[in-house]
């Protein structure tokens, strides 16, 4: 497994892992516990988002354009693997 995206906590590293799974990319978030060892302080770089080495590609190309907040430029909506929940 790699990394794919390094959140700034661990809500948004669930955030991008939904994402992820919505088109079909199985992912793993790291870094719950480690995030809680330091108390009421606001630690970053714990939480991680990792995918299989085979969907690396395409999940750092949704990431990139998630960081880019143009989702719609690297046509997740319009894909056929997107899984539409609304």
């Amino acid at each position: 497994m790699e990394i794919v995206f390094k959140a700034g906590n661990i809500i948004e590293a669930h955030i991008v892992a939904g994402m992820l799974n919505a088109c079909e990319i199985p992912t793993y978030v790291g870094g719950h516990f480690l995030q809680g060892a330091v108390g009421d302080l606001s630690p970053t770089g714990f939480a991680n988002v990792f995918v299989a080495s085979e969907y690396f590609d395409q999940a750092a190309a949704l990431v990139a354009d998630y960081e880019k907040n143009d989702l719609c430029s690297g046509d997740l909506v319009t894909s056929p693997r997107f899984v539409h929940s609304f």
